[in-house]
C-alpha cells in the first residue's frame, strides 16, 4: 500500500522507512532537510521536503502522494542541550501534535486515505496509586504543574482529532525508546547519564516507566497498518517494574555502577516535576489491546 510517513528521519522514522519498504509498501517519506529527503529516495522512498507548519504545502504534498496510510511520526525532542533545550522541544513537540495532526488528517481523507495512524505517548496517564494503567484510563491534563499539563493537554487534543476523523484512526502510544538512535542507548543522552550515575532514583522508586526497544516499536507501526481496529493502543513491553528496580538494572547492563538516590524534598527544589513524577508515581501500561489485536508480541526485554 501508499504510506505518506510524517517524521521519516526521526527517531522511529529511520529504521520505520526500511522495515515499510520491505514489507512491500511504497513510502512517501517528509522531511525539513534536502539531505535528509535525499538519503530517503537513495534508500527506496520518496523522500520530500516540507515544513510540518505550512499547511497548502503539506496539503499539497499529501494530495500529490496520494496515501492508503497517513502515518504521523512528528516529533521536535532534542537529543542534547539540556532541560532548556527539553523545554523548548516539549513545547514545539506539543505544537506539532495540535496544529499539524488535523491538517495531516484532513489533508488524508480528502486525499483518499483510509486510515492514519498517529504517534503519542503512554506515560500520560493520571497517577491513582495503581501500578499498572491502560488505554482507558484519563490523561493527566489538570497535573499541577503547567509543562507537564500543557503536554498532555496537547496528547488529549491530538488523540481527540483523529477520533473524530473520518478515518480510520490509530493512535500508538509508544512507552520510552530504548535501543540504537535513541536517548537511552548506551552513547544517547540519558544512556550517558546513567553512566555517569547523575540519573538518580528520586524518592520512593515505585514510579513505573514503561519501555520500548526501537526495534519492537517498528514491528507493532507496520503491523498497524493493516491490524486493530481504530482506537489507542499501548505499544510496550509488558509487567513494567519500579524505577528503583529498572534504572539499576539498565546501569547494571551499561557496566556502570547503581544510580544514586536523592530524596523527594531535594529533588524538588533540583528537578523538573516530570522526572520527579517518573521516578515516583508514573504508572505503568498494560500492552494487552496491542498484542491481541495487532498481533504484535515485543521481541526485547528492559535493560537490553
Amino acid at each position: 500500500m501508499k504510506v505518506f510517513l510524517a517524521g521519516a528521519t526521526g527517531a522511529i522514522g529511520r529504521p520505520l522507512v526500511p522495515a515499510l519498504l520491505a514489507a512491500g509498501h511504497e513510502v512517501t517519506g517528509m522531511t525539513r532537510s534536502t539531505t535528509s529527503a535525499a538519503a530517503l529516495t537513495a534508500a527506496g522512498a520518496n523522500g520530500i521536503v516540507v515544513d510540518a507548519f505550512d499547511e497548502p504545502a503539506v496539503r499539497a504534498a499529501i494530495t500529490a502522494a496520494a496515501p492508503d496510510v497517513l502515518l504521523h511520526q512528528l516529533t521536535a525532542l532534542p537529543k542534547s542541550g539540556g532541560a532548556r533545550a527539553f523545554a523548548k522541544g516539549l513545547a514545539l513537540t506539543a505544537r506539532l501534535r495540535r496544529e499539524t495532526v488535523p491538517v495531516m488528517l484532513d489533508a488524508a481523507a480528502q486525499a483518499g486515505a483510509s486510515r492514519a495512524i498517529v504517534q503519542s505517548i503512554s506515560f500520560i496517564t493520571k497517577p491513582d496509586g495503581r501500578p499498572i494503567h491502560d488505554e482507558r484510563d484519563p490523561i493527566w491534563t489538570d497535573a499541577p504543574d503547567q509543562e507537564t499539563a500543557a503536554t498532555m493537554q496537547a496528547v488529549a487534543e491530538m488523540e481527540a482529532a483523529v477520533a473524530a476523523s473520518p478515518l480510520e484512526g490509530v493512535v500508538l502510544r509508544y512507552g520510552f525508546f530504548y535501543g540504537p538512535g535513541t536517548a537511552w542507548a548506551a552513547d544517547g543522552p540519558l544512556g550517558k547519564m546513567l553512566r555517569w550515575r547523575v540519573n538518580p532514583v528520586i524518592g520512593s522508586g515505585q514510579g513505573r516507566s514503561s519501555y520500548i526497544h526501537i526495534d519492537d516499536a517498528v514491528a507493532a507501526t507496520v503491523q498497524a497498518l493493516d491490524h486493530g481496529s481504530p482506537g489507542v493502543y499501548n505499544i510496550c513491553e509488558p509487567d513494567p517494574q519500579p524505577a528503583a528496580v529498572s534504572l539499576r538494572a539498565m546501569a547494571a547492563a551499561l557496566g556502570a555502577g547503581p544510580p544514586r538516590h536523592l530524596r523527594e524534598g531535594i529533588a524538588r527544589r533540583l528537578a523538573p516535576f516530570a522526572l520527579i513524577h517518573y521516578s515516583t508515581t508514573l504508572p505503568g501500561n498494560s500492552n494487552a489491546r496491542a498484542m491481541a489485536e495487532l498481533d504484535w508480541t515485543p521481541q526485547h526485554r528492559w535493560p537490553a
